[in-house]
């Protein structure tokens, strides 16, 4: 497999000088009926020094391929003469982005999701980019895609199946960003494109699932929070008898406690306002 070489070609404004000069030359001839030197001279201007001038732009490059053979990659910028019977090839070194389409997958639990990445990438090695692989810029867009799926395969979308869950796709961003920025650079290293950064753009639930997905969150939401005031009304409840006991207020047998836990636990865990109610009686009575 060809590896990147870089070349540093002379500087292209004497070779433009000597053109000049011929063409001059070529001229002079003519004006004088010279034909055979002028056509001799013109040949040699037009053939040999007027071909091998080339411009590279800045974050561009020149990759020079001689009789089939790969012969070196310009990327310095500025104004070169180089060998005129190479075929050159214009590489851009620009950063690109690829906006990566919604795709339709299966998460680690079989849940059908939707997710797509947005990818930073550039060729770092212009030689393996042009004759490792017949399309660059297919490449990028299959392999790109293929990571995706494989990334979506990996993890659950959220850790509501599976509370050990480590990583996920909700939750995870930055672990799962960093893991499809080393998957795509494993991937694409073959081409010489080097990945700046991935980032999924967009995440959800198929359509046929989302709303069902939805009342889960909802319902593991409601008792997530019902859990929380209730641990903190127990606490509450033991802080209050504990309060009544060490200060001797009442006396309290078993069955008062009861009945006082039981309305404590009603007025704490309620999620509507309580009315007071004035007993005037006694508790067995």
């Amino acid at each position: 497999m060809n590896t990147e070489k870089i070349l540093n070609p002379p500087s292209g404004y004497l070779t433009l000088i000597v053109f000049l000069l011929l063409l001059g030359v070529t001229g002079y001839c003519i004006v004088n009926q010279n034909f055979i030197t002028a056509v001799v001279v013109g040949f040699i201007n037009f053939l040999l020094v007027l071909p091998g001038l080339i411009i590279v732009n800045p974050n561009e490059s020149k990759v020079l391929v001689l009789f089939g053979k790969y012969v070196g990659t310009v990327k310095q910028d500025g104004f070169f003469w180089v060998n005129p019977f190479t075929t050159k090839k214009k590489v851009s070194l620009k950063a690109f982005n690829l906006n990566g389409q919604q795709l339709k997958v299966n998460d680690k639990h079989g849940n059908p999701i939707e997710i797509a990445a947005v990818i930073v990438w550039r060729i770092k090695d212009t030689a393996k980019a042009l004759f490792a692989v017949e399309n660059y810029l297919q490449y990028v867009n299959i392999q790109s895609e293929a990571a995706v799926r494989h990334l979506a395969n990996s993890f659950a979308y959220d850790n509501m199946d599976d509370e050990h869950e480590q990583i996920t796709l909700s939750n995870g961003a930055e672990q799962v960003s960093l893991l499809l920025e080393k998957e795509l650079n494993e991937r694409l290293e073959p081409a010489g494109i080097e990945v700046l950064e991935a980032r999924i753009s967009h995440l959800a639930y198929a359509p046929e699932i989302a709303h069902t997905m939805l009342q889960r969150q909802q319902a593991s939401a409601i008792i997530s929070a019902r859990r929380l005031i209730v641990e903190g009304a127990v606490g509450m409840v033991e802080m209050a008898l504990q309060k009544l006991s060490d200060k001797n207020i009442v006396e309290l047998d078993e069955e008062r406690k009861a009945a006082m836990v039981s309305n404590l636990l009603v007025v704490l865990c309620g999620d509507k306002a309580v009315n007071p109610i004035v007993n005037t009686g006694t508790l067995y009575h």
